[in-house]
């Protein structure tokens, strides 16, 4: 299913859309895309960032290892990868615990809302919290499905990215909507994937430790959101200009 024009509807549908598709998210991941000892809840609050899925491993998980998808046995493929060593200071400057009474936070899942990109203390405040999730080891994958503006001219990757280590990066024009998943930790890596209206989402991996992930099935969870969007709402989404749907 092509990606919607949500910028042609109220904030308020999106929101609703939003919240059915981080219900998605996270059934999906619980119904056999985590391996055994995580679980995903939705919306909670982890004294770091408000994200919309939260990944967490039980204080019991076993020992033998994380699960999930080899990296190097299956590199993740997107256009654009980076990667950058904390050096030992900057660690210890920069750290952040985050706790949760359900376990560790292994990963945490944004979906974008308008709200997030409203003004330049909400961009500000995403950025920030998002690279220190990323220097307290939490990994990442952000959802954004609204184009920039002049306050993240190139996108919210780079607005994280900077907060970190400022690196070149420049959207391609066709493709002004961003998907990206970091691996959080001592070195942190970025896997970047500009997408656009009409663009099927590709999976995108969710990181549980630094060299495994599980893929996230952002396309089929999109497309039972969208079944369940009311029908009456779907009219300004579903002309020819974005593809259909």
């Amino acid at each position: 299913m092509p990606i919607h024009d949500w910028t042609r509807v109220r904030a308020n549908r999106f929101h609703h859309f939003h919240q059915s598709w981080t219900i998605a998210i996270a059934r999906a991941l619980n119904h056999g895309l985590l391996p055994a000892g995580f679980f995903a809840l939705a919306e909670q609050v982890t004294g770091g960032p408000e994200p919309d899925v939260v990944t967490l491993s039980t204080p019991d998980r076993p020992v033998t290892g994380p699960g999930g998808v080899d990296l190097a046995e299956a590199p993740v493929r997107t256009r654009y990868q980076a990667r950058v060593e904390l050096d030992r200071y900057a660690r210890k400057a920069d750290r952040v615990a985050i706790h949760h009474p359900d376990g560790p936070v292994v990963a945490v899942v944004e979906i974008v809302s308008p709200g997030n990109k409203s003004s330049a203390h909400a961009i500000a405040r995403f950025a920030s919290k998002a690279a220190r999730f990323l220097r307290g080891g939490v990994h990442l994958l952000i959802v954004d499905l609204f184009p920039p503006t002049k306050r993240d001219p190139q996108g919210l990757h780079k607005r994280i990215w900077d907060r970190i280590e400022e690196q070149p990066f420049e959207l391609p024009p066709d493709k002004p909507l961003t998907l990206a998943s970091y691996a959080g930790g001592h070195v942190l890596r970025a896997f970047v994937e500009p997408v656009a209206v009409g663009d099927t989402l590709p999976d995108m991996p969710i990181f549980l430790d630094p060299d495994h992930y599980v893929p996230c099935p952002l396309e089929a969870t999109y497309m039972v959101s969208w079944e369940d969007f009311p029908g009456a709402l779907k009219g300004p989404l579903e002309s020819p200009a974005d593809g259909g749907g």
